[in-house]
């Protein structure tokens, strides 16, 4: 992992703005070669999908056929549910208008074993068809968790795997994409916002091996940091 590059944003709503620029271009991007982005769940980044639906929904315009969408993590819970990251990103898919098969999600109608090693099975798919994962965004949690990637043990299972299954803290199942499948994205970026995350967020500027978010990205050439400066500070 190389030195982050960072970018604190006075408020969040700059912050929000500049997220879906950022995706914006991506989308943009697949127009020359397939490409795809994968979307963090978590509270965070709903404003910036919101706002990016809103601005496909004023202004339509042609989504590339190359262009993918997956996610770096779902609980396992139904795919209908308020819990879930894929039903979380219904108004941005609605604004999208991607086919079903361009959109990766965690099959959680499957049991839970079988849920990872299916969608580790389509993300090596994607990859082997040549698919540039260009964009992957990243939560990051008070406890320095990222993705569903709470404990060192799972990185120690998820060692050879692209996905893998995780029990929560929050009681939940889930899955999540593993440190091997972080490495294949070009541009991996940990957005962050809330209270409560400075330590995490040191923890991240300083490389801090004790972070798990730190080991998860271990093996990417490159890694942003965007935070929202005023939840940083401990303001409102």
């Amino acid at each position: 992992m190389q030195p982050l590059q960072i970018r604190r944003f006075p408020s969040r709503a700059e912050l929000d703005a500049a997220l879906a620029d950022r995706l914006a271009q991506t989308i943009g991007a697949a127009a020359s070669g397939a490409v795809a982005i994968m979307l963090s769940g978590g509270h965070t980044p709903l404003p910036a999908y919101r706002q990016l639906a809103e601005r496909l929904t004023l202004a339509p315009r042609a989504i590339p056929e190359a262009l993918h969408l997956l996610y770096s993590d779902d609980r396992y819970v139904p795919a209908d549910s308020e819990a879930s990251n894929f039903h979380s990103t219904q108004p941005l898919l609605a604004a999208l208008r991607l086919p079903e098969e361009r959109v990766l999600r965690v099959r959680t109608e499957l049991p839970l074993e079988e849920a990872a090693l299916d969608y580790e099975r389509r993300l090596r798919a994607l990859l082997g068809r040549g698919v540039q994962i260009a964009l992957g965004l990243l939560g990051l949690g008070a406890d320095g968790h990222t993705a569903s990637l709470f404990r060192s043990e799972d990185l120690q299972r998820a060692r050879g795997r692209m996905a893998i299954a995780v029990q929560r803290p929050d009681g939940l199942a889930g899955v999540s994409v593993t440190p091997e499948f972080l490495s294949h994205v070009a541009e991996p970026l940990f957005v962050v916002a809330g209270s409560g995350k400075q330590s995490a967020i040191q923890g991240l500027e300083r490389r801090d091996p004790a972070i798990v978010a730190v080991q998860a990205v271990q093996g990417c050439p490159q890694v942003q940091l965007w935070v929202d400066q005023a939840d940083e500070q401990g303001r409102t």
